[in-house]
């Protein structure tokens, strides 16, 4: 120790001493100071009774436990704040949603018992909903046709009953073919791409006057008039694709006495189809079909017929939210963005989700009033 003094320094450690130098240079930290005596004769005491050094004196395992969990948290609440700030950032609409109460309605409608089975025409249209436009994950927000049945679920087929001079089973042989015909038109992937309706051809009479030569007129050489779409369904692959595989249906059928001999399927179903650009994009928009078609089964003793076959008594229809007129036999979507094409539409409003119209058979183009 006195040789440390001579050299100008406290007693000691080299490595300490050493430690000093450093931290002055860089102008760092105060001359460090000698224990005390006191401070020695506690450290003595306790490598004594303990067999270890004490926590040191100028820093100690203590003060870096107070203070890491107190780091840590100001570090994750750090990351939550900004986490949501980017969420307010990408998505403004979620806090505008839970400040309107939309956020809640919207859970609502998702929540919502599906609605029961339709016997009859309604009254009066569905009511109105607050307006929200459909997503690629939420094809149905803010349509009437959130709570509607899916796909060919909501073609149900009435209880039969021997009617017309048949037994219960052909009328119960219509009712379920009716349905296939619906369903082959209207919701078949093959059909809504554009393909060959085969499967609803096939449950047609081959043998109704003049019916098949339409049906392949319309297919081959459609008009603006004359179209596939007053039967089948079908969009343009290369303009759009389905949101998801589910159509939304909703609509009525019943068995009634036709002529004698003749069983008539009266049939009113309205199909609600979310689609997508096909070159891709988030823009979705519904199209709204609606069909009143009847079916005839007839008794071959009586009519010239095929047995087991359909024939078509009756058909009306109407298409929402898509290009007036198109003449290549496609429904074409119009989404935003999208330049307008064809005639102007110079019809009357009409709410596509009301039920409760009848369709008239005058050709037109109008306007909705929602979709």
């Amino acid at each position: 120790m006195a040789n440390d003094r001579d050299n100008g320094r406290p007693g000691m450690s080299d490595e300490d001493w050493a430690r000093f130098q450093q931290q002055a240079a860089a102008g760092g930290a105060a001359a460090p100071r000698e224990p005390s005596a006191r401070a020695r004769e506690v450290t003595a005491r306790l490598r004594a009774t303990q067999g270890q050094e004490p926590p040191g004196w100028r820093t100690g395992p203590a003060w870096q436990q107070r203070r890491r969990p107190g780091r840590t948290l100001k570090a994750t609440l750090a990351v939550a704040a900004i986490a949501g700030l980017a969420l307010i950032a990408v998505r403004p609409e979620l806090l505008i949603d839970r400040i309107t109460g939309e956020a809640e309605a919207r859970q609502e409608a998702r929540n919502a018992a599906p609605l029961p089975a339709e016997t009859a025409r309604p009254l009066a249209p569905p009511p109105s909903l607050a307006p929200d436009q459909p997503t690629l994950s939420e094809p149905f927000r803010g349509s009437p046709a959130l709570q509607w049945a899916d796909g060919a679920a909501g073609i149900e087929v009435p209880a039969a009953t021997p009617m017309a001079g048949m037994s219960a089973e052909k009328v119960a042989d219509a009712l379920q073919k009716a349905k296939q015909f619906l369903v082959a038109a209207n919701l078949d992937p093959a059909t809504l791409r554009g393909e060959r309706p085969a499967a609803a051809i096939e449950l047609l009479d081959p043998r109704q006057p003049g019916l098949m030569k339409d049906v392949e007129r319309y297919l081959s050489a459609p008009t603006a008039q004359d179209t596939p779409v007053l039967l089948f369904t079908r969009f343009d692959p290369a303009e759009v694709k389905p949101v998801g595989e589910v159509v939304k249906v909703r609509g009525s059928m019943r068995a009634e006495q036709g002529e004698p001999g003749e069983l008539r399927v009266v049939t009113d179903y309205t199909f609600v189809h979310p689609v997508t650009p096909a070159k891709g994009g988030t823009d979705v928009q519904r199209t709204i079909v609606r069909r009143q078609v009847t079916l005839s089964l007839l008794d071959p003793a009586r009519w010239e017929a095929t047995r087991g076959r359909l024939q078509l008594h009756a058909y009306n229809s109407e298409w929402s939210n898509v290009e007036c007129e198109a003449a290549d036999g496609f429904l074409h979507p119009q989404f935003a963005g999208d330049a307008l094409a064809g005639p102007q539409p110079t019809g009357p409003a009409v709410d596509p989700y009301d039920r409760s119209r009848e369709i008239k058979g005058e050709k037109g183009c109008g306007t909705v009033t929602r979709s």
